[in-house]
């Protein structure tokens, strides 16, 4: 899958301990913020999650094209870039790896008559040769569920997922769930994106 080849791009660049941002507490450098955005009376909304990160480049072994990286807890970790970082050459001691995941999920009812575009995209840049390595990725799964059930009394309702699988979920107090009938269908959009920078500090 072409998402799965991009996360082994960035993974080339990075360790996968930096990857597990959202586990890290503040004391490990990382900086994350969340803010979730609801309109009154309309179902569902928009979470976004960012996290963000810088280490130093304490080492680098060019022959084995390996760089010793020094996170802001104090941890050296030593990652492989893989023939995709173009620019290997460019990297030196003392710059920073510059990090940044953002997270964003949204989730609506889908209007009548709005087209339905389940599936995944994905989109990937990277730097050009001769400068500083660097990649922007982004990736966008949506997935469609429909209502199979609405209670009223508990405020909740049941939503079938495309592969069969059901999920009940509250529903905020102020949506009108009378207005909601059995068969509309929940738009799940997942959006990451991922930057990664060489800068000099």
């Amino acid at each position: 899958m072409e998402t799965n080849l991009l996360k082994l791009t960035v993974l080339a660049l990075m360790p996968a301990a930096l990857l597990a941002l959202t586990s890290c507490s503040s004391d490990s450098g990382v900086k994350s913020t969340r803010k979730v955005a609801t309109e009154k009376g309309v179902p569902g909304g928009t979470i976004v999650e960012t996290h963000s990160i810088t280490a130093k480049v304490i080492a680098i072994d060019a022959a084995n094209r390996r760089v010793t990286l020094l996170t802001p807890d104090d941890k050296k970790t030593t990652v492989k870039a893989g023939p995709e970082v173009v620019n290997f050459n460019q990297i030196q001691v003392g710059d920073h790896l510059k990090i940044l995941v953002a997270e964003q999920l949204v989730v609506f009812a889908r209007k009548s008559g709005e087209p339905q575009v389940d599936g995944e995209t994905a989109a990937i840049a990277l730097a050009p040769v001769g400068a500083k390595p660097g990649v922007m990725m982004a990736s966008t799964v949506e997935v469609t569920a429909k209502v199979e059930a609405i209670d009223l009394e508990h405020r909740k309702a049941t939503l079938r997922f495309p592969d069969g699988t059901t999920k009940t979920f509250k529903v905020r107090k102020d949506v009108d769930l009378t207005k909601r009938k059995l068969g509309d269908e929940v738009v799940f959009r997942a959006t990451e994106a991922l930057a990664i920078s060489v800068e000099k500090p």
